[in-house]
């Protein structure tokens, strides 16, 4: 067992002493078992899915998180248990610490306190991240030989420094041009094999997904089981939930699921129990539940086989094998948001995107499917870029060819594809606090820089 405490604690020193007096009192028990399963959740996955070390996860994953936790996290002693694959996280006294549990495949579940052990089958093999992939670039590593141009250098580099955005942190740049990689680049403790969070990238990886097997049940109810006959909710359908136009309540605007995230809650415990407040299909409203409630629609419809095998029906083909989707306790994808990948993998996807869903000649994604996911309709956002079904949409309002699109999540990841150009742009970040990266701007720039 190996207790983690000095990092937590030069962190600690970095807030003043008044702060530190304040915010400790005013913490309660639940808002510091979410801290504590915020770092149990993000030291797993950092240690066993990347290879990442306690003192990165702390400068890096867990630098500049939300308010409510970022003065309790670094004040948390975090037990890695190697041969376990497992991290817990004290947090009271009085109560058993905050665990997350590792498997080979299938990544980081968080448990519920007091939890022992996760549904699926204990891992028997060591975690060791995969080296490079001998088959030729796209479905593997071989012959990615990056010549930039001196501006496509430049351009790249200000994305590591402030050129796009105050007080962000870029920690890697891909740029595909062709299907040829033309620049690739990393910070300090990431590289073409380290993984981190996508965040809300993920959202648009659960419409394909969604793509691959279900797609002909998008005016259908959605399949919740929880919502029977009579109940309102059974008019949503899973073409609402993939456009965020569901019209059901949530606590926060954008819709924080900390519960589920870090907190051990399960997806059919708590997303399935909001209630409506507009027709469904009338509102736009960005929301995590969404996409959570289209996923577990799909797994109630596709049945069990299906659903467990669907990450690997998309990773696999596409040689994305540092890729991982992760789940709550009872085997709900959180595909809102918990999935662990790299930039190389993530070009491969946006790659698959801009061929209309086909991978070395063959079709994966049905005809229409990705027109699908970006087409707007029905309710749009109210300002910014427009909203198709998971895919952000981008123009010449952002200064981007007509039809560009991306996936995009929370600290700074995007997946950026212009099809007119048959470019694809990968930015991952560990953005802190409220510092923005200007993805439209540096796609832009990036597009100028080409032939």
């Amino acid at each position: 067992m190996q207790i983690l405490k000095a990092a937590g604690l030069a962190l600690l020193a970095s807030v003043p002493a008044s702060a530190q007096i304040v915010a400790q009192p005013s913490a309660g028990t639940y808002q510091r078992a979410v801290a504590a399963g915020y770092k149990a959740a993000l030291y797993c996955s950092g240690i066993f899915n990347a290879g990442r070390t306690p003192e990165q996860i702390d400068a890096d994953e867990l630098a500049g998180i939300y308010p409510d936790y970022e003065r309790i996290v670094p004040t948390l002693t975090a037990n890695v248990d190697r041969t376990r694959q497992s991290v817990s996280v004290g947090f009271d006294p009085k109560l058993p610490p905050r665990r997350a549990e590792w498997t080979s495949g299938h990544g980081c579940v968080t448990l519920p306190i007091g939890g022992t052990a996760s549904v699926r089958r204990k891992s028997t093999a060591a975690p060791s991240i995969r080296a490079a992939d001998p088959r030729r670039w796209p479905q593997g590593d071989a012959g990615i030989a990056p010549r930039p141009s001196a501006t496509l250098t430049g351009v790249v580099g200000q994305a590591f420094g402030t050129g796009y955005g105050v007080g962000t942190k870029t920690v890697g740049v891909i740029v595909v041009k062709d299907g040829e990689v033309l620049a690739e680049q990393y910070g300090p403790g990431f590289g073409p094999f380290v993984s981190n969070r996508t965040w809300s990238v993920g959202k648009s990886i659960a419409g394909t997904l969604i793509g691959l097997t279900n797609a002909g049940a998008l005016k259908a109810p959605a399949a919740v089981p929880q919502w029977k006959t009579g109940d309102p909710r059974h008019a949503i359908t899973l073409d609402n939930l993939l456009r965020m136009g569901s019209g059901l309540h949530s606590d926060t605007a954008g819709n924080r699921t900390d519960a589920i995230y870090f907190g051990g809650t399960t997806v059919d415990e708590q997303a399935v129990s909001w209630p409506l407040e507009a027709l469904p299909g009338t509102r736009f409203r960005y929301a995590n539940n969404d996409i959570l409630l289209a996923v577990y629609a799909t797994r109630n419809a596709i049945g069990e086989a299906r659903y467990r095998a669907l990450p690997g029906s998309l990773f696999g083909p596409l040689g994305m094998a540092h890729t991982v989707a992760e789940t709550d306790w009872h085997g709900n994808y959180i595909l809102s948001s918990q999935v662990w990948s790299t930039a190389r993998d993530l070009a491969r996807l946006g790659l698959f995107w801009s061929q209309d869903g086909v991978w070395q000649g063959k079709r994966l994604l049905p005809a229409g499917w990705m027109r699908t996911m970006t087409t707007p309709s029905g309710p749009q956002p109210a300002s910014g870029p427009g909203y198709g079904a998971t895919m952000w949409l981008f123009g010449p309002k952002q200064g981007l060819p007509e039809a560009s699109y991306a996936a995009q999540g929370n600290r700074g990841q995007y997946v950026m594809v212009i099809p007119s150009r048959q470019l694809v742009i990968v930015r991952r970040g560990e953005d802190p606090g409220t510092a923005r990266f200007d993805i439209a701007r540096f796609a832009a720039d990036v597009a100028a820089a080409l032939p």
